[in-house]
């Protein structure tokens, strides 16, 4: 009965499995002495000056990539796990998409900040320990955030959705559900909990659907490489949790980056709807992959 489920509505499904059980995860984070404190004797251990490593990531990965592993299994067994790991692991792209996403997303973030009008405050340049640190930094977002949510989000989602939707509004249904499954860690450190108002939640789902629109280019114009994706997610992280705060240290880390976020990705999304005229880079001439059916949701 729910193989058949699955197999009938894998989309639906992965979503459900998705949310589910990273927020499962999530409820002691959320309950506990780094969220709402609801049940102070709920602690969760501190790695790094926060509980965020163990808070967070356990929930990141139990839910979208293991529901796109589950969700490919039983919906396309092994024929479809094939072509699920084969855009995994397309490293095969040019180096100059590779050097663009690396140099091009700190300077657009950077660039962007300066729409702020309290940027332009104090704006200092990063010390050489900022420069030493930032690859590392990347490489560890890399191995944990985008490698915990790009399988499910990009690699197992995101060809169905524009498939069954079109590449514009299929990606914009995802960037609203990504954006929604981090809710709850609003109510956490994670999300600046309790100082946090029902503006930036809000703001953070807005920037995830012109980031995913982006994102989706990328994908497509990279012939579906998603470790190219993967570095453009872990890019954006370090950037803002390592460099910007050193450049503008007069922004508020919590409210400024989505600020700052939401202007650079929606210009970003606008000129790359009207350059490509809605396609965002896919390709309709060529089969990149096996095609996939489009799944009702």
């Amino acid at each position: 009965m729910l193989k058949n489920l699955i197999r009938r509505f894998p989309v639906t499904s992965f979503f459900t499995l998705a949310f589910g059980l990273s927020w499962m995860l999530w409820m002691p984070y959320v309950l506990g002495d780094h969220g709402t404190n609801v049940e102070p004797d709920i602690h969760i251990p501190d790695i790094g000056g926060n509980g965020q490593l163990v808070g967070v990531l356990p929930g990141a990965y139990l839910g979208p990539l293991t529901a796109a592993f589950i969700v490919t299994a039983v919906s396309e067994g092994r024929s479809g796990l094939r072509h699920w790991k084969a855009r995994l692991f397309r490293w095969r792209v040019g180096w100059g998409w590779f050097l663009g996403v690396l140099f091009g997303v700190p300077a657009a973030i950077l660039i962007g900040t300066a729409a702020l009008p309290a940027a332009w405050e104090e704006i200092r340049v990063p010390s050489a320990m900022i420069a030493i640190a930032f690859i590392p930094v990347v490489i560890m977002q890399f191995l944990t955030t985008a490698t915990a949510e790009e399988p499910g989000w990009r690699d197992f989602a995101l060809p169905r959705m524009q498939r069954r939707f079109g590449p514009v509004l299929g990606t914009c249904l995802l960037g609203l559900l990504w954006g929604c499954w981090h809710l709850p860690l609003f109510l956490t450190e994670w999300g600046g909990y309790p100082d946090v108002s029902w503006v930036q939640p809000v703001e953070f789902v807005a920037s995830c659907i012109p980031l995913s629109l982006v994102m989706t280019w990328v994908f497509n114009r990279s012939g579906q490489s998603l470790p190219l994706v993967m570095l453009l997610h872990a890019l954006i992280n370090s950037t803002y949790s390592l460099v910007w705060p050193e450049m503008f240290p007069r922004l508020n880390d919590d409210k400024d980056t989505l600020h700052g976020l939401l202007i650079v990705t929606t210009i970003a999304a606008i000129v790359l709807i009207v350059v490509t005229r809605g396609r965002l880079g896919l390709d309709t001439t060529e089969e990149r992959e096996r095609p996939v059916e489009p799944a009702r949701v």
